[in-house]
């Protein structure tokens, strides 16, 4: 329970479902432990009118309604008494039932909520977390929390709590009814029920460790198909059907494993529960047996003991069911406790209502950096000053850290040492959504949602923009013809990850989400990859004239000579060995220069 008294926080929000749903199980709970004093006494005065039979007393430990119930009938004819008696028992049983109807809706709907509310936090804190957080665990495992913990921990919310105060509540009355008529035979056929508790205590130890391993084995077998899924284009093309299914077969084998396990160890709760309720049925049957053998009055009392040992079948029964519930649902609060514990490493400043568009210089000082998850050292005293209105073209091999400029200048990371301002402002100082909202990215890995190209493009702004507008940046990013093309142009689905269209297709897309922004500084992270040379410098064109005073920074590995860059820097190993324009760094017959040479003579090879 230690580690689901994170969710109690529900039972207070939603304490009105929650105690009106006790109050109901209480009721019909009353209602049904009032019929076998009725069956009691009806059997009392059937044994009465039996060759021989003497008057019972009417016992003062009868429940107080029912006392009032037996005032009122004892006087009927004994056929009136025993119909009046027949059909009290129906209607105490329609009114058990309706009151365990509203039980259900009460406590059972109660959990949905929760439920809703669970996956709400847990979405949310996705979103707030870092892109280091992304890069450190499985998008399976993640799947797998948000959907399968979250489903298990409603289960104790709803259904055990449910099922835990119904057996409280009966079992209590039931033993208070049983105490109240004959003690002694009470401790004999409730001796069992010590026993009972020690085996769950001790199966309960199992199922928690279990659950725990068969959980994290579902997160992995849910990360191999998720992967499986999304790279099936390369699994196809690579002819490795085979060898993937092999590797499904044997996760999903070992999950098999542990799982027939756990329900193998939860199997042995039902028997156990049964023979232990079939043994207090038998000692009641017995024993009492032997007590109306020597006092016939006692036979009402002793079909009241075997209908309350039969009542206390389903929720002893339950006992392992409920337990069972709970070791599952604490197992997987404890995944989602590790998950809602984890803070993100950038932490966003309060919004003060008094931030303006994001404008003036941005100046990297001094910045060092290095990927915690592999190591790489990605910039190392990275110093650069970008004045605003400048366009800069920042070149460099792969994995010389290129991205990585851009994506401190998003904050989806912070330096190691240094500083990065915009407008005098440390980008730490700012709040992310002002920050990111004043700044269009297009990044390197292109990513498009399952829906229109249309929603796609206008994916980044907060209000619907119209039509004319979107047309318009598609025009810029060169992919307007193509959409219109499109079966259904604009309103075209594009599927998952944008699988129904080409890699320069997407590209423009993500150009054109970039470019409908419309902000004070552009960054453009090696897009036009997989992008034709003609429509290159399409796009090109269109940036001349789009930027204007905007400050803009391209990131790419191949040299644009139709924008005329402020600045062109050239970084080798995380730092910059080239800086100047154009014509500088031509001069200076270095890296530039020779990549220029190269490019020029494939061109015009072409």
């Amino acid at each position: 329970m230690k580690q689901l008294a994170a969710v109690n926080k529900y039972f207070w929000k939603y304490r009105y479902r929650f105690i009106t749903g006790i109050v109901f199980v209480v009721l019909s709970n009353y209602f049904a432990v009032l019929a076998p004093e009725i069956t009691g006494y009806v059997v009392n005065k059937v044994q009465e009118h039996l060759p021989g039979g003497k008057p019972v007393s009417v016992k003062e430990s009868y429940n107080g309604i029912v006392m009032f119930f037996i005032g009122w009938v004892q006087q009927m004819s004994f056929a009136t008494l025993v119909l009046v008696c027949s059909l009290t028992i129906l209607v105490l049983a329609l009114l058990r039932g309706l009151f365990m109807f509203i039980m259900r809706q009460t406590l059972i709907v109660m959990s949905r909520h929760v439920e809703y509310d669970m996956k709400n936090e847990v979405y949310a804190h996705y979103q707030q977390l870092d892109a280091g957080f992304f890069k450190t665990h499985r998008t399976g495992d993640m799947m797998n929390r948000i959907a399968e913990d979250v489903s298990r921990v409603r289960m104790y919310l709803g259904p055990a709590v449910m099922y835990f105060v119904n057996l409280v509540s009966l079992i209590g009355m039931c033993m208070v009814n049983m105490f109240s008529k004959d003690l002694q035979l009470s401790l004999i056929v409730l001796s069992p029920l010590p026993v009972l508790a020690v085996t769950i205590y001790f199966v309960n130890i199992t199922i928690h460790r279990k659950s725990e391993r068969v959980q994290s084995l579902l997160s992995d077998l849910t990360t191999n198909a998720q992967e499986s899924y999304s790279g099936i284009r390369v699994i196809k093309s690579f002819i490795q059907e085979t060898a993937m299914l092999r590797f499904f077969k044997n996760n999903s084998e070992d999950y098999r494993k542990n799982a027939v396990a756990l329900a193998k160890t939860e199997a042995i709760f039902f028997p156990s529960m049964t023979l232990l309720v079939g043994l207090s049925t038998l000692l009641t049957i017995f024993i009492g047996g032997k007590m109306a053998i020597d006092d016939p009055s006692k036979v009402g009392i002793i079909v009241e003991f075997v209908i309350y040992i039969n009542m206390l079948t389903w929720p002893v029964t339950a006992i392992g069911s409920v337990a069972s519930i709970i070791q599952r649902a604490a197992a997987s609060q404890k995944r989602l406790n590790e998950f809602l514990q984890t803070e993100a490493t950038i932490k966003s400043p309060a919004v003060t209502g008094n931030e303006s568009d994001l404008s003036g210089d941005i100046v990297f000082n001094d910045v060092s950096f290095t990927y915690t998850n592999t190591g790489i050292k990605a910039l190392q005293h990275f110093t650069l000053t970008i004045r605003e209105g400048e366009k800069v073209l920042i070149l460099g091999k792969t994995g010389s850290g290129k991205s990585t400029v851009a994506q401190l200048l998003l904050r989806f990371y912070d330096p190691e040492s240094g500083t990065i301002t915009i407008g005098g402002k440390d980008i730490r100082d700012l709040p992310l959504f002002y920050l990111r909202n004043n700044i269009s990215y297009v990044p390197q890995d292109v990513f498009l949602f399952s829906d229109t190209v249309s929603r796609n493009i206008a994916f980044g702004l907060v209000n619907e923009p119209t039509q004319d507008t979107i047309h318009t940046a598609a025009k810029n990013a060169a992919i307007h013809n193509e959409i219109e093309g499109l079966q259904n142009g604009y309103s075209a689905l594009v599927g998952e990850r944008g699988v129904t269209l080409s890699g320069g297709q997407k590209q423009r897309i993500s150009i054109a989400r970039g470019l409908i922004k419309n902000p004070d500084i552009l960054v453009f992270d090696d897009c036009l990859s997989a992008v034709d040379a003609k429509t290159e410098n399409q796009i090109i064109n269109n940036l001349y004239t789009l930027l204007g005073n905007k400050t803009a920074i391209l990131i790419t590995h191949r040299i644009f000579t139709v924008l005329n860059f402020d600045q062109v820097i050239v970084i080798e190993d995380g730092s910059i060995v080239e800086k100047g324009t154009h014509e500088e760094l031509l001069a200076l017959n270095g890296y530039y220069a020779e990549l220029y040479q190269l490019q020029t003579s494939q061109e015009t090879a072409v």
